[in-house]
């Protein structure tokens, strides 16, 4: 019994340790920085590097979460696809903006209504100060204009987007986009909420879903930090998007209802010159906090060509020894953001004609292997202490290529990996050009016709009726002999 327990006390030791020396994640590179300023300070933590699409560092990334007000980034896409000449296009505010918002505690650009706004100066006041009221008054536009789904579909197509996404019944996992309109006719009419999810299943969303524009809680109202990723990568290629959130402090010139001047100020202390959170390098984007989502942030940071976004869900309310609030998830984002500036690096793992291989070859005289190289250079970002070596290359070939063969022509392609996560892909083509040989490849077929399944199979039929007919014939040759023997007997 005493052996026993000794033996179960060491084992959970055993198992404790191995959870201690886990990484949080099996994504993106292992770092200690966010441990050193007391972190992670929140649930939910994802870093892509976006010149080259690479993960850096994942915590929970996959998790389904309330977002607050990151939902602002997909009404920001929605409201700048749909509002044709948004730059000019004039929105009145109506009343009932207003009292959907009363006593829900809001933050609010302070918007009024029957006040008129052009739809850029909504997405400011909906961005900066993250505006609620302005949110919902582009919500109201958007329903009024009519938009049906066979309009939607139509802009898909001309964006070259046609997938075949299952809808919500026949999706046998998470792990795909689900499309909740795949039974609805082209004459629905689309709600500004009905085109956020569309949008989310183009973009590949697998985990997020919409109830509102703004971000207040609704416990169908959710995502992930790998879907805001993806909203927030498309969201920073529109027009005007990396200029709005990028500021501290945004401009309101007088409207029908106002004749002053108003400025509406950020809520993200990363901008802040003066804020204990402030980051130099940091260009945006939005922040979001509720108590049932805590504080959450979607980032970005620009140092020396590199860029990188991070989203930042579930942060923990915070204070420090002063009893003064601080942001965790603002603390997060900007340790790992020096982190990555510092400690990584684009590096050459693969240059343009690089021997990586070879496949077999058929139908070659003299010749079985094809010799394949890199048809392209390839970067990737690695922490800087990390050898070009201990990045392993995998072959993706076809068992053997048929000859002719000309130089250049693609063959297949490498996947360059890095501690089992892929950090680039690298098309293979033919170091040579290789002429085809009719001599070998008669050879070759009658090897092929004669080591076939089928003619080893007829062969082997054709053997066993010869041994049947032999075996036949034995039996009848002495059936008619034995017959001749008793013959003579009988005319004896």
């Amino acid at each position: 019994m005493r052996k026993q327990r000794i033996i179960g006390i060491i084992a959970a030791l055993m198992i404790l340790a191995s959870s201690i020396l886990a990484p949080a994640s099996a994504e993106g590179f292992i770092t200690d920085r966010l441990e050193g300023v007391g972190g992670p300070h929140c649930k939910s933590i994802l870093m892509m590097n976006v010149d080259t699409g690479t993960i850096v560092y994942a915590l929970n990334p996959n998790e389904p979460m309330s977002i607050a007000s990151l939902t602002k980034i997909m009404t920001y896409i929605v409201a700048y696809e749909n509002i044709l000449d948004i730059q000019n296009t004039l929105i009145t505010v109506p009343e009932e903006v207003i009292t959907e918002l009363a006593d829900t505690g809001s933050s609010v650009a302070g918007i009024v209504a029957g006040e008129t706004y052009t739809g850029i100066q909504l997405l400011n006041l909906m961005m900066v100060p993250s505006g609620n009221d302005a949110a919902l008054a582009l919500e109201k536009y958007i329903n009024s204009l009519g938009i049906t789904l066979g309009d939607v579909k139509e802009k898909e197509t001309a964006r070259g987007y046609e997938p075949e996404i299952p809808d919500a019944a026949s999706a046998e996992n998470g792990n795909q986009p689900v499309d909740e309109f795949a039974n609805e006719s082209d004459d629905k009419v689309m709600t500004c909420i009905d085109l956020m999810n569309r949008k989310a299943t183009e973009l590949g969303c697998v985990a997020t879903h919409f109830m509102n524009s703004h971000g207040l809680y609704d416990p169908q109202h959710y995502s992930t930090a790998r879907d805001l990723m993806k909203i927030t990568s498309f969201a920073s290629t529109l027009p005007q998007f990396t200029d709005i959130v990028n500021q501290t402090v945004y401009e309101l010139p007088p409207t029908n209802m106002n004749p002053e001047t108003r400025y509406s100020y950020t809520t993200n202390r990363m901008l802040i010159d003066n804020a204990g959170e402030f980051y130099r390098y940091a260009t945006g984007i939005k922040t979001g906090t509720l108590v049932e989502s805590g504080r959450c942030l979607a980032s970005s940071a620009v140092y020396q060509g590199y860029t990188y976004i991070i989203i930042a869900l579930g942060g923990f309310p915070l204070q420090d020894e002063n009893g003064i609030e601080f942001h965790g998830e603002m603390i997060d984002s900007r340790e790992l953001y020096r982190w990555a500036f510092t400690e990584l690096d684009m590096k050459t793992i693969v240059t343009t004609g690089e021997l990586l291989g070879n496949v077999n070859l058929k139908y070659a005289w003299k010749q079985d292997k094809l010799q394949v190289v890199a048809a392209e250079n390839v970067t990737a970002i690695l922490p800087i202490n990390v050898e070009i070596s201990s990045v392993l290359t995998k072959m993706d070939l076809p068992d053997a290529v048929e000859a002719p063969i000309r130089k250049g022509d693609i063959i297949g392609q490498a996947v360059l990996t890095y501690t089992d996560e892929v950090i680039a892909t690298v098309p293979l083509m033919a170091a040579e050009s290789v002429e085809k040989s009719e001599i070998m490849m008669t050879l070759d077929q009658g090897q092929e016709v004669f080591t076939s399944q089928w003619f080893l199979l007829i062969v082997g039929v054709i053997a066993v009726l010869i041994v049947v007919y032999i075996i036949l014939i034995v039996i009848y040759r002495n059936k008619k002999k034995r017959y001749r023997s008793v013959r003579r007997h009988r005319n004896m």
